[in-house]
């Protein structure tokens, strides 16, 4: 499927965007996932003979390449054990808490690292035989951080750029980790490392000039996003922050649709036309801090400060990692507290808090979002949070209002939101309390804002400042549309 001499753009990440699927007949099929970095990176993989290396999310198969929606694909195969051992083990229980600030303690086993190690050097041999000679590979997030020294051992003519989605950890917490050098090490192999905040390149940083005999070197010039590099090896390796968005206008365009704005208010109406509606939307993760929101919204609701019979909650949780026994715990606990806030302050029909544990198709959450009064995102760390953008996406109408954690990336950008410290359980409920109560012309203005930043900085925006920074030729597709004219014409 590819041009004699392989593909000359390779996107590697952990799961392909499309999920292989067992029938209950026990025949197979390709479901698609697309996301916004699928959204942004189609033109450049369809221009280029791309490729995108990834698992397809089934243990235990091994696939052929093949080509769906027009993307060529090339699957990695992964066992039990190692779904097991390297993902739900070193990615997401040591990797995944340490990253994020310690909120629960990682855990670090040998075989689990010794998975991790084993999963990344098959990547890298899958991306190097399908690479063109002078590729360009561009891989994506924690689970694959060894790769791009592993690929350069195997392909050194090929132009590596690497971009983690979520936080890179303060330096004293990620020298906890037992295989420390190996990660910088393996970073390292990249010619671009891409980070969501310049505190995490700073951090890097710090530790590659510690941990594997890097040089620290002033920025050349005033590339987007730069934020230092490092010479390692008889090479220049560039740092940047790169905050990545979401496909804006998409968004935008759905919210606007005739389908959502009814859904949105008939959704009003099955929670019986309350004064206001505060929404949550997260995946069920414990960095999230849905405990917080619950306890925020409980004491208020005993200091009679918000009235359950004017002022509800719903809570999206979309299921998350079930197989692992911390996630089952945190779910339970979440559900006993939506429990308890509804025995308490609940009337027959008409519950304080709507738990919703599942997952809702794009129109349903656009509709929830523009249905919405104030949308709570209280993550005690988060790389980005995403969910904070397309709730400001899906608001032409210039309605709501964004109460956001200080500890999540986007609040970087979105400085006209209710920002609040998630550890702080009074300033969270003064802050929910302001946004509830804001004036019509203040909430304008804020969400107008918001709104100006999150269209004019778009997915396909991130992703060729990203590129641009590795030196990629990005003129294919469309032009960028000046920021200011953009936002105009969405009405923000």
């Amino acid at each position: 499927m590819e041009s004699a001499g392989g593909s000359g753009f390779v996107v590697v990440a952990n799961r392909l965007p499309v999920d292989l699927e067992r029938q209950a007949d026990g025949t197979q099929r390709w479901r698609p996932s697309p996301g916004g970095l699928v959204t942004a990176l189609e033109p450049m993989l369809r221009g280029r003979d791309g490729a995108w290396v990834g698992w397809p999310g089934v243990p235990d198969e091994d696939v052929e390449p093949l080509e769906e929606n027009g993307l060529r694909l090339h699957p990695v195969t992964l066992t039990s054990q190692e779904v097991a051992d390297y993902y739900e083990g070193f990615s997401n229980a040591s990797l995944w808490p340490l990253y994020h600030d310690v909120v629960a303690p990682p855990v670090f086993h040998r075989h689990w690292w010794q998975a991790y190690v084993r999963v990344n050097e098959r990547f890298a041999d899958a991306v190097a035989d399908v690479a063109a000679p002078g590729a360009t590979v561009w891989v994506q997030d924690y689970q694959l951080q060894l790769v791009p020294s592993a690929l350069r051992l195997r392909r050194p003519d090929l132009r590596i750029g690497f971009f983690l989605h979520i936080p890179f950890p303060p330096t004293e917490l990620f020298i906890q980790l037992p295989w420390r050098s190996q990660i910088v090490e393996g970073l390292l192999g990249a010619d671009l490392i891409g980070f969501q905040t310049p505190g995490g390149a700073r951090n890097f940083r710090w530790l590659a000039t510690r941990l594997a005999g890097s040089t620290a070197t002033a920025a050349v010039g005033r590339t987007r996003g730069r934020t230092g590099d490092l010479d390692y090896q008889g090479r220049r390796v560039r740092l940047g922050s790169f905050p990545i968005s979401i496909d804006s206008a998409a968004l935008d365009k759905l919210a606007r649709s005739d389908t959502v704005r009814k859904r949105a208010r008939e959704i009003r109406a099955e929670l019986g036309e309350p004064w206001r509606i505060v929404l949550g939307v997260d995946r069920l993760d414990y960095t999230k801090g849905i405990d917080v929101r619950l306890r925020a919204f409980h004491e208020l609701l005993t200091e009679r400060r918000v009235d359950a019979e004017q002022t509800v909650l719903v809570q999206l949780a979309t299921p998350s990692r079930e197989r692992v026994e911390h996630y089952q715990e945190m779910r339970a606990d979440i559900e006993q507290s939506v429990g308890r806030i509804n025995g308490e302050f609940a009337r027959v029909g008409h519950p304080a808090v709507h738990y919703l544990h599942q997952f809702l198709p794009r129109d349903e959450l656009a509709a929830f979002f523009l249905a919405s009064d104030v949308m709570l995102v209280t993550p005690l760390r988060d790389g980005m949070n995403l969910v904070a953008k397309e709730y400001i996406a899906c608001r032409p109408d210039l309605g709501g209002a964004l109460v956001l954690s200080e500890f999540a990336g986007a609040a970087a950008e979105l400085t006209s939101a209710f920002l609040v410290n998630p550890h702080d359980l009074d300033g969270v409920k003064n802050t929910l309390l302001e946004a509830l109560d804001v004036s019509e012309e203040d909430g304008r203005r804020r969400m107008r804002s918001l709104r100006r930043q999150v269209l004019a900085h778009d997915v396909d925006r991130w992703a060729r400042g990203f590129l641009e920074a590795l030196g990629v030729d990005t003129s294919l597709g469309d032009d960028e549309t000046d920021d200011d004219a953009e936002a105009d014409a969405r009405g923000a």
